[in-house]
Protein backbone atom coordinates (compact mmCIF):
# COMPACT_ATOMS: atom_id res chain seq x y z
CA UNK A 1 0.00 0.00 0.00
CA UNK A 2 2.74 2.43 0.94
CA UNK A 3 4.66 1.82 -2.27
CA UNK A 4 1.63 2.59 -4.39
CA UNK A 5 1.12 5.74 -2.38
CA UNK A 6 4.70 6.78 -3.17
CA UNK A 7 3.91 6.67 -6.90
CA UNK A 8 0.92 9.00 -6.45
CA UNK A 9 2.11 12.55 -7.01
CA UNK A 10 0.54 15.86 -7.94
CA UNK A 11 0.69 16.69 -11.63
CA UNK A 12 -1.08 19.76 -12.98
CA UNK A 13 -3.13 19.86 -9.81
CA UNK A 14 -4.14 16.15 -10.13
CA UNK A 15 -3.00 13.32 -7.87
CA UNK A 16 -1.93 10.54 -10.24
CA UNK A 17 0.10 7.36 -10.33
CA UNK A 18 2.79 8.70 -12.68
CA UNK A 19 3.91 5.53 -14.50
CA UNK A 20 0.34 4.43 -15.25
CA UNK A 21 -1.06 7.90 -16.02
CA UNK A 22 1.69 9.08 -18.37
CA UNK A 23 2.25 5.74 -20.13
CA UNK A 24 -1.47 5.50 -20.89
CA UNK A 25 -1.54 9.05 -22.24
CA UNK A 26 1.52 8.51 -24.44
CA UNK A 27 0.00 5.34 -25.91
CA UNK A 28 -3.31 7.07 -26.61
CA UNK A 29 -1.72 10.16 -28.14
CA UNK A 30 0.50 8.09 -30.42
CA UNK A 31 -2.42 5.87 -31.48
CA UNK A 32 -4.74 8.81 -32.14
CA UNK A 33 -2.06 10.70 -34.06
CA UNK A 34 -1.27 7.74 -36.30
CA UNK A 35 -4.97 7.18 -37.04
CA UNK A 36 -5.50 10.82 -38.00
CA UNK A 37 -2.35 11.08 -40.14
CA UNK A 38 -2.74 7.75 -41.94
CA UNK A 39 -6.50 7.64 -42.12
CA UNK A 40 -6.85 5.56 -45.30
CA UNK A 41 -4.05 3.20 -44.35
CA UNK A 42 -5.56 2.90 -40.88
CA UNK A 43 -8.81 1.54 -42.30
CA UNK A 44 -6.93 -1.19 -44.20
CA UNK A 45 -4.81 -1.94 -41.12
CA UNK A 46 -7.88 -2.30 -38.93
CA UNK A 47 -9.53 -4.67 -41.40
CA UNK A 48 -6.45 -6.88 -41.88
CA UNK A 49 -5.65 -6.99 -38.17
CA UNK A 50 -9.15 -7.96 -37.18
CA UNK A 51 -9.18 -10.81 -39.72
CA UNK A 52 -5.77 -12.08 -38.58
CA UNK A 53 -6.55 -12.06 -34.86
CA UNK A 54 -10.02 -13.58 -35.14
CA UNK A 55 -9.02 -16.36 -37.55
CA UNK A 56 -5.90 -17.40 -35.62
CA UNK A 57 -6.81 -16.70 -31.99
CA UNK A 58 -10.59 -17.12 -31.94
CA UNK A 59 -10.29 -20.54 -30.30
CA UNK A 60 -8.41 -18.96 -27.38
CA UNK A 61 -11.14 -16.40 -26.74
CA UNK A 62 -13.79 -19.14 -26.79
CA UNK A 63 -11.86 -21.42 -24.45
CA UNK A 64 -11.07 -18.61 -22.00
CA UNK A 65 -14.63 -17.34 -21.73
CA UNK A 66 -15.99 -20.83 -21.08
CA UNK A 67 -13.43 -21.27 -18.32
CA UNK A 68 -14.59 -18.00 -16.78
CA UNK A 69 -18.20 -19.24 -16.68
CA UNK A 70 -17.16 -22.51 -15.03
CA UNK A 71 -14.97 -20.72 -12.50
CA UNK A 72 -17.75 -18.33 -11.46
CA UNK A 73 -20.21 -21.14 -10.76
CA UNK A 74 -17.48 -23.07 -8.94
CA UNK A 75 -16.74 -20.28 -6.47
CA UNK A 76 -20.46 -19.58 -5.95
CA UNK A 77 -21.37 -23.14 -4.96
CA UNK A 78 -18.14 -24.12 -3.25
CA UNK A 79 -17.09 -23.42 0.34
CA UNK A 80 -16.14 -19.94 -0.86
CA UNK A 81 -19.78 -18.98 -1.46
CA UNK A 82 -20.34 -17.98 2.19
CA UNK A 83 -17.47 -15.48 2.24
CA UNK A 84 -18.78 -11.93 2.55
CA UNK A 85 -17.14 -9.08 0.65
CA UNK A 86 -15.85 -6.73 3.31
CA UNK A 87 -15.90 -9.24 6.16
CA UNK A 88 -18.58 -11.01 8.18
CA UNK A 89 -20.08 -7.82 9.56
CA UNK A 90 -20.19 -5.87 6.26
CA UNK A 91 -23.56 -4.60 5.04
CA UNK A 92 -24.55 -3.70 1.44
CA UNK A 93 -24.22 0.03 0.74
CA UNK A 94 -26.94 0.05 -1.93
CA UNK A 95 -30.35 -1.58 -2.17
CA UNK A 96 -30.67 -4.59 -4.45
CA UNK A 97 -32.72 -2.63 -6.99
CA UNK A 98 -30.17 0.21 -7.13
CA UNK A 99 -27.37 -2.36 -7.39
CA UNK A 100 -29.01 -4.09 -10.36
CA UNK A 101 -29.70 -0.74 -12.04
CA UNK A 102 -26.08 0.40 -11.81
CA UNK A 103 -24.46 -2.83 -12.96
CA UNK A 104 -26.95 -3.27 -15.80
CA UNK A 105 -26.52 0.30 -17.05
CA UNK A 106 -22.75 0.03 -16.95
CA UNK A 107 -22.59 -3.49 -18.36
CA UNK A 108 -25.02 -3.57 -21.28
CA UNK A 109 -26.84 -0.28 -21.86
CA UNK A 110 -26.05 1.06 -25.31
CA UNK A 111 -25.24 -2.33 -26.82
CA UNK A 112 -28.69 -3.73 -26.09
CA UNK A 113 -30.36 -0.86 -27.90
CA UNK A 114 -27.97 -1.02 -30.86
CA UNK A 115 -27.98 -4.79 -31.42
CA UNK A 116 -31.35 -6.03 -30.07
CA UNK A 117 -32.88 -5.93 -33.57
CA UNK A 118 -29.85 -5.78 -35.82
CA UNK A 119 -28.16 -8.89 -34.49
CA UNK A 120 -31.06 -11.40 -34.76
CA UNK A 121 -31.91 -10.09 -38.23
CA UNK A 122 -28.27 -10.38 -39.32
CA UNK A 123 -28.05 -13.97 -38.06
CA UNK A 124 -31.37 -14.73 -39.76
CA UNK A 125 -30.18 -13.36 -43.11
CA UNK A 126 -26.65 -14.81 -42.92
CA UNK A 127 -26.78 -17.70 -40.44
CA UNK A 128 -23.58 -19.47 -39.37
CA UNK A 129 -25.24 -22.82 -40.09
CA UNK A 130 -28.09 -23.87 -42.39
CA UNK A 131 -30.26 -21.98 -44.86
CA UNK A 132 -31.07 -18.26 -44.40
CA UNK A 133 -34.60 -16.90 -44.12
CA UNK A 134 -36.19 -20.01 -42.61
CA UNK A 135 -37.89 -20.66 -39.23
CA UNK A 136 -34.86 -22.77 -38.32
CA UNK A 137 -32.61 -19.79 -39.08
CA UNK A 138 -34.80 -17.61 -36.84
CA UNK A 139 -34.47 -20.04 -33.93
CA UNK A 140 -30.73 -20.26 -34.49
CA UNK A 141 -30.49 -16.46 -34.65
CA UNK A 142 -32.00 -16.14 -31.17
CA UNK A 143 -29.75 -18.92 -29.84
CA UNK A 144 -26.61 -17.08 -30.88
CA UNK A 145 -27.98 -13.74 -29.71
CA UNK A 146 -28.63 -15.23 -26.27
CA UNK A 147 -25.14 -16.74 -26.30
CA UNK A 148 -23.55 -13.34 -26.91
CA UNK A 149 -25.63 -11.47 -24.28
CA UNK A 150 -26.10 -14.13 -21.62
CA UNK A 151 -24.05 -15.94 -19.00
CA UNK A 152 -20.72 -15.72 -20.82
CA UNK A 153 -20.74 -11.93 -20.97
CA UNK A 154 -21.75 -11.53 -17.35
CA UNK A 155 -19.29 -14.18 -16.17
CA UNK A 156 -16.42 -12.05 -17.51
CA UNK A 157 -17.73 -9.07 -15.54
CA UNK A 158 -18.42 -11.17 -12.44
CA UNK A 159 -14.89 -12.60 -12.41
CA UNK A 160 -13.14 -9.23 -12.55
CA UNK A 161 -15.59 -7.53 -10.18
CA UNK A 162 -15.33 -10.34 -7.63
CA UNK A 163 -11.54 -10.36 -7.70
CA UNK A 164 -11.29 -6.61 -7.28
CA UNK A 165 -13.97 -6.44 -4.59
CA UNK A 166 -12.40 -9.28 -2.59
CA UNK A 167 -8.86 -7.94 -2.60
CA UNK A 168 -10.07 -4.39 -1.95
CA UNK A 169 -12.54 -5.04 0.87
CA UNK A 170 -11.14 -8.22 2.42
CA UNK A 171 -7.42 -7.60 1.93
CA UNK A 172 -7.43 -3.78 2.12
CA UNK A 173 -5.59 -3.31 -1.18
CA UNK A 174 -6.24 -0.39 -3.60
CA UNK A 175 -9.13 -0.71 -6.05
CA UNK A 176 -6.93 -1.35 -9.10
CA UNK A 177 -6.52 -4.41 -11.31
CA UNK A 178 -2.99 -5.07 -10.05
CA UNK A 179 -4.36 -5.81 -6.56
CA UNK A 180 -6.04 -8.97 -7.84
CA UNK A 181 -2.62 -10.55 -8.42
CA UNK A 182 -1.22 -10.09 -4.93
CA UNK A 183 -1.41 -13.81 -3.90
CA UNK A 184 1.30 -14.85 -6.37
CA UNK A 185 3.01 -11.56 -7.27
CA UNK A 186 3.22 -10.29 -3.70
CA UNK A 187 4.96 -6.94 -3.33
CA UNK A 188 5.84 -6.93 -7.04
CA UNK A 189 2.36 -5.55 -7.75
CA UNK A 190 3.78 -2.24 -6.49
CA UNK A 191 6.47 -2.20 -9.18
CA UNK A 192 6.83 -2.44 -12.94
CA UNK A 193 4.68 -5.57 -13.30
CA UNK A 194 1.81 -3.88 -11.47
CA UNK A 195 2.15 -0.75 -13.59
CA UNK A 196 1.98 -2.81 -16.81
CA UNK A 197 -1.19 -4.59 -15.62
CA UNK A 198 -2.91 -1.30 -14.83
CA UNK A 199 -1.77 0.30 -18.09
CA UNK A 200 -3.27 -2.61 -20.07
CA UNK A 201 -6.46 -2.21 -18.04
CA UNK A 202 -6.63 1.52 -18.83
CA UNK A 203 -6.12 0.96 -22.56
CA UNK A 204 -8.61 -1.93 -22.69
CA UNK A 205 -11.16 0.13 -20.78
CA UNK A 206 -10.80 3.19 -23.01
CA UNK A 207 -11.09 1.23 -26.26
CA UNK A 208 -13.97 -0.88 -24.94
CA UNK A 209 -15.70 2.27 -23.78
CA UNK A 210 -15.00 4.02 -27.10
CA UNK A 211 -16.66 1.13 -28.95
CA UNK A 212 -19.86 1.45 -26.95
CA UNK A 213 -19.85 5.22 -27.22
CA UNK A 214 -19.30 4.92 -30.96
CA UNK A 215 -22.29 2.60 -31.31
CA UNK A 216 -24.37 4.86 -29.11
CA UNK A 217 -23.62 8.12 -30.91
CA UNK A 218 -24.29 6.53 -34.31
CA UNK A 219 -27.68 5.38 -33.06
CA UNK A 220 -28.56 8.75 -31.50
CA UNK A 221 -27.61 10.48 -34.75
CA UNK A 222 -29.64 8.00 -36.79
CA UNK A 223 -32.63 8.43 -34.48
CA UNK A 224 -32.52 12.20 -34.62
CA UNK A 225 -32.26 12.12 -38.42
CA UNK A 226 -35.11 9.61 -38.60
CA UNK A 227 -37.46 11.61 -36.38
CA UNK A 228 -36.24 15.04 -37.51
CA UNK A 229 -35.18 14.72 -41.19
CA UNK A 230 -33.60 18.18 -41.17
CA UNK A 231 -30.78 16.79 -38.98
CA UNK A 232 -28.23 15.03 -41.16
CA UNK A 233 -26.86 11.67 -40.03
CA UNK A 234 -23.17 12.20 -40.76
CA UNK A 235 -19.82 12.26 -39.01
CA UNK A 236 -20.20 15.96 -38.12
CA UNK A 237 -23.46 15.32 -36.29
CA UNK A 238 -21.90 12.36 -34.51
CA UNK A 239 -18.90 14.38 -33.32
CA UNK A 240 -21.18 17.17 -32.07
CA UNK A 241 -23.23 14.60 -30.16
CA UNK A 242 -20.07 13.13 -28.62
CA UNK A 243 -19.06 16.60 -27.43
CA UNK A 244 -22.48 17.39 -25.94
CA UNK A 245 -23.06 14.04 -24.24
CA UNK A 246 -19.47 13.82 -22.98
CA UNK A 247 -20.01 17.24 -21.40
CA UNK A 248 -23.07 15.95 -19.57
CA UNK A 249 -21.15 12.84 -18.51
CA UNK A 250 -18.37 15.04 -17.15
CA UNK A 251 -20.84 16.79 -14.86
CA UNK A 252 -22.07 13.40 -13.65
CA UNK A 253 -18.48 12.22 -13.04
CA UNK A 254 -17.76 15.25 -10.87
CA UNK A 255 -20.75 14.46 -8.64
CA UNK A 256 -19.51 10.88 -8.08
CA UNK A 257 -21.08 7.41 -7.81
CA UNK A 258 -23.44 8.11 -4.91
CA UNK A 259 -25.23 10.93 -6.72
CA UNK A 260 -24.82 11.40 -10.46
CA UNK A 261 -24.05 7.85 -11.58
CA UNK A 262 -26.57 6.15 -9.28
CA UNK A 263 -29.41 8.54 -10.12
CA UNK A 264 -28.79 8.36 -13.88
CA UNK A 265 -28.53 4.56 -13.77
CA UNK A 266 -31.83 4.22 -11.93
CA UNK A 267 -33.56 6.56 -14.39
CA UNK A 268 -32.12 4.63 -17.33
CA UNK A 269 -33.59 1.41 -15.97
CA UNK A 270 -36.98 3.06 -15.44
CA UNK A 271 -37.05 4.38 -19.02
CA UNK A 272 -35.79 1.04 -20.39
CA UNK A 273 -38.52 -0.84 -18.52
CA UNK A 274 -41.10 1.63 -19.85
CA UNK A 275 -40.01 0.94 -23.44
CA UNK A 276 -39.90 -2.80 -22.80
CA UNK A 277 -43.42 -2.81 -21.38
CA UNK A 278 -44.61 -0.62 -24.26
CA UNK A 279 -43.28 -3.13 -26.80
CA UNK A 280 -44.82 -6.01 -24.85
CA UNK A 281 -48.23 -4.30 -24.77
CA UNK A 282 -48.26 -2.70 -28.23
CA UNK A 283 -46.54 -5.60 -30.00
CA UNK A 284 -47.55 -9.27 -30.39
CA UNK A 285 -47.72 -9.91 -26.63
CA UNK A 286 -48.59 -13.61 -26.71
CA UNK A 287 -45.90 -14.31 -29.30
CA UNK A 288 -43.26 -12.43 -27.29
CA UNK A 289 -44.04 -14.31 -24.08
CA UNK A 290 -44.17 -17.67 -25.86
CA UNK A 291 -40.94 -17.08 -27.76
CA UNK A 292 -39.23 -15.89 -24.54
CA UNK A 293 -39.95 -19.23 -22.91
CA UNK A 294 -38.90 -21.13 -26.04
CA UNK A 295 -35.76 -19.06 -26.66
CA UNK A 296 -34.61 -19.46 -23.06
CA UNK A 297 -35.23 -23.21 -23.12
CA UNK A 298 -33.43 -23.58 -26.44
CA UNK A 299 -30.46 -21.60 -25.11
CA UNK A 300 -30.24 -23.81 -22.02
CA UNK A 301 -30.69 -27.01 -24.03
CA UNK A 302 -27.98 -26.09 -26.54
CA UNK A 303 -25.72 -24.32 -24.06
CA UNK A 304 -22.67 -26.58 -24.31
CA UNK A 305 -22.76 -26.90 -28.10
CA UNK A 306 -23.18 -23.16 -28.58
CA UNK A 307 -20.49 -22.33 -26.04
CA UNK A 308 -17.77 -24.48 -27.60
CA UNK A 309 -18.69 -24.18 -31.29
CA UNK A 310 -15.58 -22.90 -33.04
CA UNK A 311 -16.38 -22.97 -36.78
CA UNK A 312 -13.58 -25.55 -37.11
CA UNK A 313 -15.06 -27.24 -40.21
CA UNK A 314 -15.93 -24.07 -42.10
CA UNK A 315 -13.91 -21.84 -44.39
CA UNK A 316 -15.92 -18.78 -43.34
CA UNK A 317 -14.96 -16.38 -40.58
CA UNK A 318 -18.51 -15.62 -39.41
CA UNK A 319 -17.49 -16.15 -35.82
CA UNK A 320 -14.70 -13.58 -36.02
CA UNK A 321 -17.16 -10.77 -36.67
CA UNK A 322 -19.62 -11.91 -34.02
CA UNK A 323 -18.73 -14.30 -31.16
CA UNK A 324 -15.02 -13.50 -31.03
CA UNK A 325 -15.74 -9.78 -31.31
CA UNK A 326 -18.25 -10.00 -28.48
CA UNK A 327 -15.89 -11.94 -26.22
CA UNK A 328 -13.13 -9.42 -26.92
CA UNK A 329 -15.57 -6.54 -26.32
CA UNK A 330 -16.73 -7.91 -22.97
CA UNK A 331 -13.12 -8.62 -21.96
CA UNK A 332 -12.10 -5.08 -22.89
CA UNK A 333 -14.99 -3.77 -20.82
CA UNK A 334 -14.16 -6.08 -17.91
CA UNK A 335 -11.80 -3.72 -16.02
CA UNK A 336 -14.31 -0.88 -16.41
CA UNK A 337 -17.44 -2.83 -15.45
CA UNK A 338 -15.52 -4.94 -12.92
CA UNK A 339 -14.17 -2.00 -10.95
CA UNK A 340 -17.52 -0.24 -11.11
CA UNK A 341 -19.45 -3.30 -9.87
CA UNK A 342 -16.83 -3.87 -7.18
CA UNK A 343 -17.33 -0.32 -5.91
CA UNK A 344 -21.06 -0.90 -5.37
CA UNK A 345 -21.02 -4.53 -4.14
CA UNK A 346 -19.50 -4.38 -0.67
CA UNK A 347 -21.37 -6.42 1.93
CA UNK A 348 -22.69 -9.20 -0.33
CA UNK A 349 -21.72 -12.86 -0.03
CA UNK A 350 -19.83 -14.37 -2.94
CA UNK A 351 -22.73 -16.68 -3.79
CA UNK A 352 -25.19 -13.78 -3.72
CA UNK A 353 -22.80 -11.66 -5.76
CA UNK A 354 -22.10 -14.23 -8.49
CA UNK A 355 -25.69 -15.37 -8.92
CA UNK A 356 -26.91 -11.77 -8.81
CA UNK A 357 -24.48 -10.65 -11.48
CA UNK A 358 -24.97 -13.72 -13.69
CA UNK A 359 -28.64 -14.66 -13.53
CA UNK A 360 -30.80 -11.53 -13.13
CA UNK A 361 -29.13 -9.39 -15.85
CA UNK A 362 -29.00 -12.36 -18.25
CA UNK A 363 -32.75 -13.01 -17.89
CA UNK A 364 -33.51 -9.33 -18.41
CA UNK A 365 -31.26 -9.26 -21.49
CA UNK A 366 -33.07 -12.34 -22.83
CA UNK A 367 -36.47 -10.70 -22.35
CA UNK A 368 -35.28 -7.52 -24.07
CA UNK A 369 -33.75 -9.41 -27.00
CA UNK A 370 -36.91 -11.48 -27.38
CA UNK A 371 -39.26 -8.49 -27.27
CA UNK A 372 -37.30 -6.66 -29.96
CA UNK A 373 -35.39 -9.34 -31.87
CA UNK A 374 -38.04 -12.07 -31.99
CA UNK A 375 -40.73 -9.56 -32.90
CA UNK A 376 -38.58 -8.31 -35.78
CA UNK A 377 -38.06 -11.90 -36.93
CA UNK A 378 -41.79 -12.56 -36.61
CA UNK A 379 -42.54 -9.60 -38.89
CA UNK A 380 -39.91 -10.71 -41.41
CA UNK A 381 -41.16 -14.31 -41.52
CA UNK A 382 -44.68 -12.95 -42.07
CA UNK A 383 -43.48 -11.19 -45.22
CA UNK A 384 -42.91 -7.67 -43.89
CA UNK A 385 -39.26 -6.99 -44.78
CA UNK A 386 -39.21 -3.33 -43.71
CA UNK A 387 -37.09 -3.96 -40.61
CA UNK A 388 -34.78 -6.40 -42.40
CA UNK A 389 -34.23 -3.88 -45.20
CA UNK A 390 -33.38 -1.18 -42.65
CA UNK A 391 -30.82 -3.46 -41.00
CA UNK A 392 -29.22 -4.18 -44.36
CA UNK A 393 -29.11 -0.46 -45.23
CA UNK A 394 -28.00 1.03 -41.88
CA UNK A 395 -27.86 -0.93 -38.62
CA UNK A 396 -28.15 2.21 -36.49
CA UNK A 397 -31.66 2.96 -37.84
CA UNK A 398 -33.09 -0.50 -37.04
CA UNK A 399 -34.56 0.45 -33.65
CA UNK A 400 -36.46 3.43 -35.06
CA UNK A 401 -37.79 1.56 -38.10
CA UNK A 402 -38.93 -1.12 -35.64
CA UNK A 403 -40.86 1.49 -33.64
CA UNK A 404 -42.62 2.55 -36.87
CA UNK A 405 -44.34 -0.84 -36.91
CA UNK A 406 -46.01 -0.01 -33.56
CA UNK A 407 -48.56 2.61 -32.45
CA UNK A 408 -47.18 5.87 -31.03
CA UNK A 409 -44.00 5.35 -33.06
CA UNK A 410 -42.80 8.96 -32.88
CA UNK A 411 -43.13 9.07 -29.09
CA UNK A 412 -41.32 5.73 -28.77
CA UNK A 413 -38.53 6.95 -31.05
CA UNK A 414 -38.03 10.12 -28.99
CA UNK A 415 -37.94 8.10 -25.75
CA UNK A 416 -35.54 5.67 -27.44
CA UNK A 417 -33.17 8.51 -28.37
CA UNK A 418 -33.25 9.78 -24.77
CA UNK A 419 -32.54 6.27 -23.47
CA UNK A 420 -29.57 5.78 -25.80
CA UNK A 421 -28.23 9.16 -24.71
CA UNK A 422 -28.81 8.23 -21.06
CA UNK A 423 -26.91 4.97 -21.43
CA UNK A 424 -24.22 6.91 -23.28
CA UNK A 425 -23.81 9.22 -20.29
CA UNK A 426 -23.74 6.45 -17.66
CA UNK A 427 -21.24 4.42 -19.71
CA UNK A 428 -19.03 7.45 -20.14
CA UNK A 429 -19.09 8.59 -16.53
CA UNK A 430 -18.76 5.07 -15.11
CA UNK A 431 -15.84 4.32 -17.42
CA UNK A 432 -14.19 7.61 -16.56
CA UNK A 433 -14.43 6.91 -12.83
CA UNK A 434 -12.81 3.52 -13.40
CA UNK A 435 -9.91 4.96 -15.41
CA UNK A 436 -9.52 7.59 -12.70
CA UNK A 437 -9.19 4.82 -10.11
CA UNK A 438 -6.60 2.98 -12.21
CA UNK A 439 -4.47 6.06 -12.89
CA UNK A 440 -4.62 7.45 -9.35
CA UNK A 441 -3.45 4.33 -7.52
CA UNK A 442 -6.94 3.38 -6.35
CA UNK A 443 -7.47 6.70 -4.59
CA UNK A 444 -11.06 6.55 -3.20
CA UNK A 445 -11.39 10.36 -3.41
CA UNK A 446 -9.62 11.47 -6.60
CA UNK A 447 -9.43 15.13 -7.50
CA UNK A 448 -12.05 16.75 -9.73
CA UNK A 449 -9.36 17.56 -12.29
CA UNK A 450 -8.47 13.96 -13.06
CA UNK A 451 -12.16 13.00 -13.26
CA UNK A 452 -12.81 15.71 -15.84
CA UNK A 453 -9.64 14.83 -17.78
CA UNK A 454 -10.57 11.18 -18.31
CA UNK A 455 -14.21 11.93 -19.03
CA UNK A 456 -13.11 14.17 -21.89
CA UNK A 457 -10.43 11.69 -23.01
CA UNK A 458 -12.99 8.89 -23.37
CA UNK A 459 -15.09 11.00 -25.71
CA UNK A 460 -11.99 12.02 -27.68
CA UNK A 461 -10.96 8.40 -28.28
CA UNK A 462 -14.45 7.51 -29.51
CA UNK A 463 -14.48 10.54 -31.85
CA UNK A 464 -11.07 9.76 -33.36
CA UNK A 465 -11.86 6.08 -33.94
CA UNK A 466 -15.12 7.04 -35.68
CA UNK A 467 -13.26 9.47 -37.92
CA UNK A 468 -10.46 6.99 -38.60
CA UNK A 469 -12.44 3.92 -39.54
CA UNK A 470 -15.96 3.78 -38.16
CA UNK A 471 -17.28 0.48 -36.80
CA UNK A 472 -14.33 -1.43 -38.27
CA UNK A 473 -11.88 0.64 -36.25
CA UNK A 474 -13.94 0.30 -33.09
CA UNK A 475 -14.22 -3.48 -33.41
CA UNK A 476 -10.54 -3.95 -34.22
CA UNK A 477 -9.38 -1.79 -31.32
CA UNK A 478 -11.47 -3.91 -28.98
CA UNK A 479 -10.19 -7.24 -30.33
CA UNK A 480 -6.53 -6.17 -30.22
CA UNK A 481 -6.76 -4.96 -26.62
CA UNK A 482 -8.97 -7.87 -25.54
CA UNK A 483 -6.47 -10.57 -26.52
CA UNK A 484 -3.69 -9.84 -23.97
CA UNK A 485 -6.28 -9.06 -21.32
CA UNK A 486 -7.86 -12.50 -21.77
CA UNK A 487 -4.57 -14.01 -20.58
CA UNK A 488 -4.54 -11.63 -17.62
CA UNK A 489 -8.03 -12.80 -16.67
CA UNK A 490 -6.90 -16.44 -16.74
CA UNK A 491 -4.15 -15.55 -14.27
CA UNK A 492 -6.75 -13.66 -12.24
CA UNK A 493 -8.77 -16.88 -11.81
CA UNK A 494 -5.75 -18.59 -10.26
CA UNK A 495 -4.94 -15.60 -8.07
CA UNK A 496 -8.53 -15.25 -6.86
CA UNK A 497 -8.71 -18.96 -6.04
CA UNK A 498 -5.60 -18.66 -3.88
CA UNK A 499 -6.95 -15.59 -2.14
CA UNK A 500 -10.34 -17.20 -1.47
CA UNK A 501 -8.67 -20.37 -0.25
CA UNK A 502 -6.64 -18.38 2.28
CA UNK A 503 -9.75 -16.49 3.37
CA UNK A 504 -11.77 -19.69 3.78
CA UNK A 505 -8.97 -21.26 5.82
CA UNK A 506 -8.76 -18.17 8.05
CA UNK A 507 -12.53 -18.18 8.55
CA UNK A 508 -12.41 -21.91 9.21
CA UNK A 509 -9.71 -21.45 11.85
CA UNK A 510 -11.62 -18.55 13.33
CA UNK A 511 -14.78 -20.64 13.28
CA UNK A 512 -13.04 -23.55 14.98
CA UNK A 513 -11.60 -21.18 17.58
CA UNK A 514 -15.01 -19.68 18.20
CA UNK A 515 -16.56 -23.13 18.37
CA UNK A 516 -13.90 -24.24 20.84
CA UNK A 517 -14.48 -21.15 22.96
CA UNK A 518 -18.23 -21.64 22.76
CA UNK A 519 -17.83 -25.32 23.73
CA UNK A 520 -15.55 -24.42 26.61
CA UNK A 521 -18.03 -21.80 27.77
CA UNK A 522 -20.87 -24.32 27.49
CA UNK A 523 -18.92 -26.90 29.51
CA UNK A 524 -18.08 -24.27 32.12
CA UNK A 525 -21.75 -23.29 32.36
CA UNK A 526 -22.76 -26.95 32.66
CA UNK A 527 -20.16 -27.54 35.39
CA UNK A 528 -21.30 -24.40 37.19
CA UNK A 529 -24.92 -25.56 37.06
CA UNK A 530 -23.87 -29.02 38.19
CA UNK A 531 -21.98 -27.51 41.11
CA UNK A 532 -25.05 -25.45 42.02
CA UNK A 533 -27.22 -28.54 41.94
CA UNK A 534 -24.70 -30.42 44.09
CA UNK A 535 -24.58 -27.54 46.59
CA UNK A 536 -28.35 -27.47 46.72
CA UNK A 537 -28.46 -31.24 47.25
CA UNK A 538 -25.91 -31.04 50.07
CA UNK A 539 -27.94 -28.30 51.73
CA UNK A 540 -31.06 -30.48 51.64
CA UNK A 541 -29.17 -33.43 53.08
CA UNK A 542 -27.70 -31.26 55.83
CA UNK A 543 -31.19 -30.09 56.79
CA UNK A 544 -32.35 -33.70 57.03
CA UNK A 545 -29.45 -34.63 59.30
CA UNK A 546 -29.85 -31.48 61.43
CA UNK A 547 -33.54 -30.56 61.46
CA UNK A 548 -34.34 -27.05 62.56
CA UNK A 549 -35.82 -27.04 66.11
CA UNK A 550 -39.37 -25.76 66.43
CA UNK A 551 -39.78 -22.05 67.16
CA UNK A 552 -40.99 -21.67 70.72
CA UNK A 553 -42.87 -18.52 69.86
CA UNK A 554 -45.01 -20.49 67.43
CA UNK A 555 -45.69 -23.12 70.07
Amino acid sequence: MNKIKSDVKKTMGMEVNGPVFWSSIVFLVVSITLVLIFREDAEAFFSDTQAAVTSNMGWLFILCVNLFVAFCFFVAFSRFGKIRLGGKDAKPEFSTSAWFAMLFSAGMGIGLLFWSIAEPINHFQTPPLGEPGTPAAARQAMNFTFLHWGLHAWAIYALVALALAFFTYNRQLPLTVRSAFYPFLGERIHGVVGHVIDILAVIATLFGLATSLGFGVQQVAAGLSHVFPAIANNITTQIILIIVITGIATISVVTGVDKGVRILSEWNIRVALFILVAVLVLGPTVFILGSYVQNTGSYIGNFMQLSFWNEAYSTRNWQGGWTVFYWAWWISWAPFVGIFIARVSKGRTIKEFVLGVLIAPSLLCFLWMTAFGSTALHETLAGNTTIADAVAADISTALFVFFEQLPFSTALSVVGILLVAGFFVTSSDSGSLVVVSLTSGGNPNPSVGIRVFWALAGGAVAAVLLVGGGLQALQTAVIITGLPFAIILLLMCYSLYRGLDEEAEEESKLGRTQQRKAYQQLVAEMLAKRAQRQDAARTVEARKDNPTPPNPDIL
